[in-house]
């Protein structure tokens, strides 16, 4: 992760430092001097404490999404500037100003059926901000058609910002979007815990998003089910010492991917683990998710 200063904004206030992609297509990135964005009403302008870097950044840097723009999604940063709906909400401005944040990277349009019927298809999902996520003109920071994180300044809407707790460290709190897209699969409710015989869940690949979810799943697990009978996840992935980091954290079963295969079964899998999953969540990042192949 990238880190930069809480210092005023240099250059008289009016410009700041940005790693762009500089048009649509574009397989490389240059630092360039662009103006500090404005925030709009409801919205705060933070400044970037530390950035991280995402396989996604890479993808796009290789063409994904056609983005050109600043690069990043994911940060922890804070609040110097906050823009209310009404000048005299103090209030507001109390609760956000200083603050260390990270932020939803989901912006809503605000005047689509989606947008406008908000607070009842959230209320109705069970789940955080199910209209923004699913606005049809989005943008999204760093990847569609909105400036992201690996600036000195961003904007986003207030309704997308989370408070970072005070003893909790930059280094740690940048990690907090990607570990947000792990505990999505426990928010969606994807995995069942009830009834006499719970989800068996099993997850694809040992990159870092992989080893959060199995983190998630895990802790998920062993909260809902305690010292019941019913199996662990299992995390299938391919470098032993990478499963080692959440074996014992997560409480989850490590399977190498090489002592799964059956060459002679009609799908490559053994029998132990062929079929034997109800939920199975693939963080390989590769079309055959890095099984059997």
């Amino acid at each position: 992760a990238a880190s930069s200063s809480a210092s005023a904004p240099t250059n008289n206030g009016s410009t700041m430092l940005a790693y762009m992609i500089p048009n649509a297509g574009d397989t490389h990135g240059e630092v360039r001097r662009i103006p500090i964005p404005q925030p709009p009403p409801n919205f705060a302008l933070i400044r970037v404490l530390r950035a991280g870097v995402c396989n996604t950044d890479l993808e796009i840097l290789q063409g994904y999404m056609g983005f050109h723009g600043v690069l990043g999604h994911e940060f922890v940063g804070r609040v110097v500037e906050v823009n209310a709906a009404n000048d005299d909400d103090a209030e507001v401005k109390s609760k956000w100003m200083h603050q260390r944040v990270c932020g939803d990277i989901n912006v809503g349009c605000a005047d689509c059926d989606v947008c406008r019927n908000a607070k009842a298809l959230d209320d109705r999902s069970g789940c955080c901000q199910m209209s923004r996520n699913h606005c049809p003109n989005r943008t999204v920071l760093g990847i569609l058609n909105r400036n992201g994180t690996m600036a000195e300044y961003l904007t986003l809407p207030l309704s997308n910002l989370h408070k970072v707790p005070d003893d909790m460290s930059d280094e740690v709190a940048v990690f907090s979007e990607p570990l947000a897209a792990a505990c999505r699969i426990v928010e969606q409710g994807l995995v069942r815990y009830d009834g006499p015989h719970p989800d068996r869940a099993a997850i694809l690949g040992d990159g870092k998003l992989g080893l959060m979810i199995a983190e998630v799943l895990g802790r998920e697990h062993a909260s809902r089910l305690g010292a019941s009978s019913a199996p662990p996840p299992t995390l299938f992935g391919k470098h032993q010492h990478k499963m080692e980091l959440v074996r014992e954290s997560a409480g989850v079963n490590c399977r190498p991917v090489a002592d799964c295969k059956d060459e002679k079964a009609f799908n490559g899998v053994a029998a132990e683990y062929a079929g034997k999953f109800d939920v199975v969540v693939d963080a390989t990042g590769s079309p055959p998710g890095g099984w059997p192949g």
